[in-house]
Parts: structure tokens; C-alpha cells; sequence
């Protein structure tokens, strides 16, 4: 037999099922929200690295 979803929040568990419909609204955005702070981390990672190489090549083609 599977257990109900819980989640923590500050320590304290909840059954998700148990929760009200705007918690799990609430629940639902703070996911989503989770997510895409997740996604523009890795966006922003990218953007360094494609930063650092793009001086890297700047510096080797500058007058020596």
C-alpha cells in the first residue's frame, strides 16, 4: 500500500490530499515557481560559461 503525499513547510508535515483547494493552488505555484528559479539558474550558468569563453577568445585575439 503507497503512502499519501506529504510535503514539510516549516517543520510541519501535511497530507497534500488533505490540504484545501487554495493550499493546493498555493502548493501548485510554489512548485512551478520552484522549477523555473531551477531553470534560469541553469540559463544563467550557461550564459557564464558562454561568457567566460567569449573573453577567453577575446584576450587571444587581441594585439600581442
Amino acid at each position: 500500500m503507497t503512502q499519501p503525499a506529504k510535503i514539510s513547510i516549516n517543520g510541519q508535515e501535511y497530507n497534500i490530499a488533505d490540504l484545501s483547494d487554495a493550499a493546493k493552488a498555493q502548493l501548485q505555484s510554489l512548485q512551478f515557481a520552484k522549477a523555473e528559479v531551477q531553470r534560469l539558474q541553469a540559463q544563467i550558468a550557461i550564459a557564464k560559461t558562454a561568457e567566460a569563453s567569449y573573453q577567453r577568445a577575446l584576450v587571444d585575439n587581441l594585439p600581442k
